[in-house]
């Protein structure tokens, strides 16, 4: 029997080219794309309620008979239909809608409609029910499971994507889509057959717990949910055993340079460095690729654990490069190995995108060269830049990277052939749930120390109303020697309207600070002319920075204590964290208002209050999961990861441990599934098997 991974959606009734180019782009190529295209909830019309037992805020069947039509003339026009059946009357509101539609609605006529119930001017309403006429013909029989709604794009119907999804269940059975989780997994984790569980999903039963469902706690969605995550981990360990099974130069633990570093610091490393140090050096001895992920919370220290780990290359003889993902950022880590490399006598590069020119080409034969130690943006990235003893790379907030740009680095490895270490940085602490399932092809450090002289930041909550009083306290700290930030968060979708906000919130604050020194930087200026500007902000030449988002990660000037953030509730947990974590580098007391717009949802408040309770990333990490969901957390457009059609990172994290176990025994027992099951559940997603 054919499988239905094999057939085209085109030899469906009713799918012509125009249709297919429309399937296609929500992935939706073949039978079994139909089938894996899961509804994301379920309508009951399986049942006609009684009009006297309708409730506000209920999805309903009614049927009755239409006692009048009218079309009233209210702030907007409308058609009105009331509707009786003997135990009440309900009005229909159309605010669409044509002639025909209004002659059809005869006093007499027999409807029978569907929609949400809600109270209105005239008692209980639907608004542009869905409906048809029964007229001469007998009562039509109701569904007999619930209805599904999936999720569609311009052009594609519910009705059309049921009719579709009825006729591949026709088509379907365990020949035809055959089941890659072996027997005895199955009996092993109490899994049920797939294709019930597709069948169930597609149409539930008229008794289905539809509240079971919407939770996602279904045997069938458990079954899915399961398969899912099984092949994310799966694709995530072939990643890793793919470049485990490369070649990389081993570098022996150093002694001189680390030590000549340390001595010049001016502070001891906190006993988390030295721990994570450690297990960097010995995987960096080893003759196989380090991958290694080092999540320090804002201030812990991070770079020095990448400086030593960069030294034990250098002292080697091999080349370093380092890789952020914004100019600033990347400007910020070339400056700090710059002043740290240079009294030990070793030269550093730099390479962004906005070197242009002779200054590139300079650059680029430099690299090409050997130069010990290069510092960059994802420029580094491109064809053009040749290494000549390339060894490690460090790649600080890998979130901003995609997988393949980080593959892309192993043919840069000392002559094509052996890859280079990965060193992998991120101030965004990532729950452990998540950690196990995104970042399953990665070792895990975790700095959990503060260095000593760093202090707590006051966090406060004020309603934008209190403006002006928010402006004094600016003018008062930076009165006393400090310096301030003053953030705008995105005011609109674009970054074009933040850039604007931005310019109009600097405008104003200039006009009312007389006589202080404020600058501006946005996503929109030129490098150079940002870099300017946070040059001046760090001399202390200007007293307060107006800034959009940009300046979330690396920027580092300990005389900076205040933060204001305008409009918190828009940005997440983990953003927030990151912008504040920009204060309170230094000895003195710093704070963090959060000016934020009232009324707050429940949600909103919930989340700043998290703010306001606590400075430790972790947990406002695992509150943002809560809150928000992985795929905002981790920047799901840059990973092409966690877009689980079934899966719920938060709700199947009990899985995660036994989902583990069983990627790895598939891959010593049925290797042969593998691939199958990659190309399932990942074929339009990024491959990571495919390195």
């Amino acid at each position: 029997m054919t499988e239905l991974a094999d057939i085209p959606v085109t030899t469906l009734k009713g799918v012509g080219a125009a249709l297919a180019e429309k399937l296609a782009r929500v992935g939706l190529e073949t039978l079994q794309d139909v089938l894996f295209h899961l509804p994301l909830r379920y309508q009951d019309r399986t049942r006609i309620t009684p009009i006297g037992a309708l409730r506000p805020g209920q999805d309903a069947v009614v049927e009755g008979t239409v006692a009048g039509a009218d079309v009233i003339m209210g702030r907007r026009r409308s058609l009105l239909v009331r509707l009786q059946d003997g135990s009440g009357t309900l009005s229909l509101r159309f605010f669409h809608f044509s002639q025909a539609q209004k002659d059809g609605m005869k006093r007499g006529n027999q409807l029978r409609c569907y929609g949400e119930v809600r109270p209105g001017a005239t008692g209980l309403e639907i608004y542009h029910p869905e409906y048809r006429s029964l007229q001469g013909q007998e009562s039509p029989a109701v569904e007999q499971t619930l209805t599904p709604i999936y999720p569609t794009t311009e052009g594609l119907t519910q009705q059309r994507l049921r009719n579709l999804s009825q006729q591949a269940l026709l088509r379907l059975g365990p020949h035809s889509l055959p089941d890659w989780l072996p027997a005895e997994l199955a009996v092993e984790y109490r899994l049920g057959a797939l294709d019930q569980a597709i069948r169930y999903l597609h149409r539930p039963p008229a008794d289905a717990d539809l509240q079971e469902l919407a939770e996602g706690r279904h045997w069938a969605q458990h079954r899915l949910a399961f398969e899912e995550l099984l092949t994310h981990q799966l694709s995530l360990q072939r990643l890793r055993e793919s470049v485990r099974s490369q070649q990389a130069p081993p570098l022996p633990p150093a002694r001189r340079l680390p030590q000549a570093f340390l001595d010049n610091l001016g502070f001891q490393p906190t006993g988390a460095q030295k721990r994570v140090a450690a297990e960097i050096a010995y995987d960096l001895a080893q003759a196989e690729p380090m991958l290694r992920l080092v999540q320090g919370d804002v201030g812990a220290g991070k770079t020095v654990v990448a400086a030593l780990a960069a030294l034990q290359a250098l002292e080697a003889g091999y080349q370093v490069a380092l890789m952020a993902p914004t100019e600033i950022l990347a400007e910020q880590h070339f400056i700090n190995f710059d002043k740290w490399l240079n009294p030990l006598g070793i030269e550093v590069a730099w390479l962004a995108g906005k070197l242009k020119g002779k200054a590139r080409a300079t650059a680029l034969e430099r690299i090409g060269a050997g130069v010990p130690m290069v510092v960059g943006t994802h420029a580094l990235f491109q064809d053009e830049v040749r290494f000549q003893r390339l060894a490690l790379v460090v790649i600080d907030e890998q979130h901003r990277f995609g997988v393949q740009q980080r593959l892309a680095l192993r043919r840069k490895g000392v002559d094509g052939q052996l890859c280079p270490h990965q060193l992998i940085m991120t101030a965004t602490p990532i729950p452990r749930t998540l950690a196990m399932s995104a970042y399953a092809d990665l070792d895990t450090s975790i700095l959990d120390e503060l260095p000593p002289g760093r202090t707590p930041v006051n966090t406060l909550l004020v309603a934008d109303s209190r403006r002006l009083e928010v402006i004094e306290r600016v003018r008062l700290a930076c009165g006393q020697g400090r310096q301030a930030y003053w953030v705008c968060t995105l005011i609109e979708e674009s970054e074009e309207m933040t850039c604007q906000a931005a310019e109009t919130t600097y405008a104003d604050l200039c006009a009312a600070l007389g006589g202080l020194r404020v600058g501006l930087i946005h996503g929109r200026m030129k490098p150079a002319e940002k870099a300017a500007v946070m040059q001046d902000f760090k001399t202390g030449a200007l007293q307060l920075l107006v800034a959009t988002t940009v300046i979330e990660v690396g920027v580092d000037v300990p005389n900076a204590s205040l933060m204001i953030i305008e409009n918190p509730e828009r940005l997440g947990l983990a953003q927030l964290h990151q912008l504040r974590g920009r204060v309170g580098r230094g000895s003195a007391a710093s704070h963090c208002v959060l000016l934020y717009h009232p009324p707050l949802s429940q949600i909103g408040r919930e989340r700043l209050g998290i703010m306001r309770e606590t400075c430790d990333g972790f947990l406002i990490a695992e509150k943002d999961l809560e809150l928000r969901g992985p795929g905002e957390m981790l920047g799901v457009r840059q990973t092409g990861l966690l877009q689980f059609k079934v899966a719920d990172l938060m709700r199947d994290a009990d899985l995660l441990p036994a989902v583990r176990d069983a990627a790895q025994t598939l891959l010593e027992r049925w290797p042969q599934h593998v691939s199958p099951l990659l190309a399932r559940w990942l074929r339009h997603g990024q491959q990571y098997g495919q390195v």
